[in-house]
């Protein structure tokens, strides 16, 4: 559901939040101009560093908000549907097989057409690369043309989740992707072509006649804005379109602007802070239950986030396919206290938290909050505020006592989350739990969406019992608009298509 609201209705909403990207456009020149004559300027708060869609930012919302402009997908999610991209249709013939049937009317950016080959060479990539999305294809065990427009995948064990996950597999040109260059300015088959990219700075972009509809607009160019306060002067003036997710520190900048208006949406964004439940004392879930009823988890978020988030009442967002709802965990400081005595821990104890300030909004007052009400228990803890580099290798070798970070569940499908992040074998965080893999491996492998979703509600009660971390938001999109803006869609995802969009004159 997309809210609207014009400047009228500002005040009521003045603590609207941001979730962890921005995008801005502005109307470049001046005069009657056509539809085909537009062009979008665009601002993310990420910078675009990477537009290889397979690579180690295969995940990362700003090569995806490219990826989506630049390159085609087999399958297209559209709100809580999924529809046909390159794919005109697509059955599992048996368990461990699926096969697909293309467009004939797909071509890449230099004329070149887009056949089964090309989809077969991009899947055996991103499931060779060794990243984030790799994990999603690791059953994989054959793709094959069977023709120019005809593929069939094989999988090791029953891939429930192909359809879903094929949203997220971009095609690259076979013959191409893997020549030395070929990412500074990439060939896709989709809306817009590469114009010219130079990385965490500026991205330019071109319209082509796409097989989906040529976009309204001529061109699109996101560049990177490092300040926020820049990007909110920007709309305030007019040299910017739009602008989300607002963060609600910066909103009260907006009010009283003529032509203006702001809407939200709830998206597939949301906090948590993972414990290391391989490492003392996190590895007693006494311990992990007693830190998350000691921090005030409403009463941060409503303070903080205002209306820009919601408390969370599972490891995933509401948004999401395989969200079940959980007992919350009541904001009780004593019964904390007494949870850590009945672990030993009646002194209390020395830790830490990590995280990166740019993971998204607000990060740095969230983690402040939640030490200074662990602080209460006799809990000290050390804020250890990195680059996202350092962070990053920490993360991976699991050099962390806690972890503060936003996650996008990118496919809207609880497998991207809790499929890929706690099972044992991804050991992420330290945790394992036998019966919670058997649990997310049959919902990764059934196709039947009310089995999936039962095997999920189960397994949404575990993580959440367990405390494996602790979940406090899910933030609420918030974008601003210019009344010149025209068919635009906020997306769940922060990655909206652009192709409807055109500027008033």
């Amino acid at each position: 559901m997309v809210t609207t609201y014009n400047r009228r209705s500002f005040l009521k909403i003045s603590s609207i939040g941001l979730a962890s990207a921005y995008l801005a456009a502005c109307s470049v020149g001046g005069g009657d101009r056509n539809a085909a004559e537009q062009a979008l300027r665009a601002a993310f708060a990420q910078p675009i560093n990477d537009l290889d869609p397979h690579g180690p930012s295969s995940v990362d919302e700003s090569t995806l908000l490219a990826g989506r402009l630049i390159y085609d997908t087999l399958i297209r999610r559209n709100g809580d549907k999924l529809e046909p991209g390159v794919a005109t249709s697509w059955e599992q013939t048996d368990p461990t097989t699926w096969v697909f049937t293309l467009r004939d009317d797909v071509t890449f950016h230099d004329g070149t057409p887009l056949t089964a080959r090309d989809v077969k060479a991009s899947l055996e990539r991103v499931k060779e690369a060794g990243t984030a999305q790799s994990a999603l294809w690791t059953s994989v065990s054959s793709v094959e043309a069977t023709g120019d427009h005809a593929l069939r995948i094989t999988t090791e064990q029953p891939l429930g989740t192909m359809p879903v996950n094929l949203t997220l597999m971009f095609i690259l040109p076979a013959d191409k992707m893997d020549s030395e260059g070929f990412f500074r300015k990439p060939i896709g088959s989709g809306p817009f072509r590469v114009e010219s990219f130079t990385p965490s700075d500026e991205l330019e972009l071109v319209a082509v006649d796409y097989w989906n509809g040529k976009p309204k607009l001529a061109k699109v160019t996101l560049p990177y804005i490092p300040e926020t306060s820049s990007q909110i002067t920007a709309l305030r003036t007019g040299d910017l379109s739009i602008l989300w997710p607002v963060p609600p520190d910066q909103l009260r900048e907006l009010e009283g602007v003529d032509g203006i208006r702001l809407e939200t949406v709830p998206s597939y964004v949301y906090y948590f802070n993972w414990f290391n439940c391989g490492r003392e004392p996190f590895t007693d879930p006494r311990v992990r239950r007693a830190m998350w009823r000691a921090v005030d988890v409403a009463g941060i978020v409503k303070n903080l986030f205002g209306a820009g988030a919601e408390v969370m009442t599972a490891p995933v967002p509401s948004t999401v396919f395989g969200h079940a709802p959980q007992e919350p965990y009541a904001y009780d400081p004593d019964a904390a206290a007494r949870e850590l005595a009945e672990a030993g821990l009646g002194d209390g104890f020395r830790t830490s938290l990590m995280w990166f300030g740019d993971t998204g909004p607000l990060a740095d007052g969230l983690a402040q909050a939640m030490i200074s009400d662990w602080a209460k228990i006799g809990v000290t803890v050390e804020p250890q505020s990195l680059e996202k580099a350092e962070w990053l290798r920490r993360l991976n070798a699991k050099e962390f006592d806690m972890d503060l970070q936003t996650n996008t569940v990118t496919t809207g499908d609880a497998d991207f989350t809790l499929g890929r992040l706690y099972d044992s074998e991804a050991d992420r965080m330290g945790y394992r739990n036998p019966e919670l893999d058997t649990i997310l491996r049959q919902a990764h492998e059934n196709s039947d969406r009310d089995r999936r979703s039962e095997l999920y509600s189960r397994a949404c009660k575990i993580i959440w019992e367990d405390a494996v971390g602790i979940f406090p938001a899910a933030l609420i999109s918030t974008y601003g608009l210019r009344d010149t803006i025209d068919g635009f869609e906020p997306a769940p995802s922060n990655q909206p298509d652009l192709r409807g969009v055109t500027l008033a004159t």
